[in-house]
């Protein structure tokens, strides 16, 4: 796959991202906090002093935010993709969980819940290689569904001795 030019800003960002998670970033950022330290006394631990650290630390923050943000996007979209590509890819999925980040808290938790008794289902199966499905799940309580009633029915039906 050929690869497109990313935008500046997305270049800088993920420069800026990289390095801010290494090591030296680190060093740097304690070695000036230690300087700050250290050179309380020379200013009298003045608000001046104080206001220099509080406005590096705000601003370095404030900006850090956006591009932690736009690289977590970045990242997410592509883990994202991926799992489409595997449920895609995969015979016995469901292909109703493709772009299922697009639905709504709610609706999710609907999902949730049918997993919640899909889990159930596998809990009790025997064999633990089974492979199960929403679908199938459904379909096989209508099964057992329509086993009780025809037993239930076979059993009401008797004749006592």
């Amino acid at each position: 796959m050929e690869k497109k030019k990313e935008s500046f800003f997305e270049q800088l960002a993920t420069k800026i991202t990289c390095w801010t998670g290494s090591s030296a970033a680190f060093g740097i950022a304690l070695s000036v906090v230690i300087v700050w330290g250290i050179s309380g006394p020379v200013f009298k631990y003045s608000d001046t002093w104080q206001l220099v650290i509080n406005t590096g630390t705000t601003i370095i923050t404030f900006m850090m935010v956006f591009l932690i943000q736009k690289s977590q996007n970045k990242d997410s979209k592509a883990i994202q993709l991926k799992l489409n590509e595997l449920i895609a890819a995969s015979r016995h999925a469901s292909n109703r969980m493709v772009d299922i980040e697009d639905l709504t808290e709610q609706e999710l938790d609907v999902l949730h819940k049918y997993y919640q008794k899909l889990s159930d289902i596998s809990e009790e199966d025997d064999d633990i290689h089974n492979s199960h499905s929403i679908d199938a799940a459904n379909n096989l309580e209508k099964e057992k569904i329509e086993h009780r009633r025809k037993y239930h029915k076979d059993e009401t039906s008797a004749p006592e001795s």
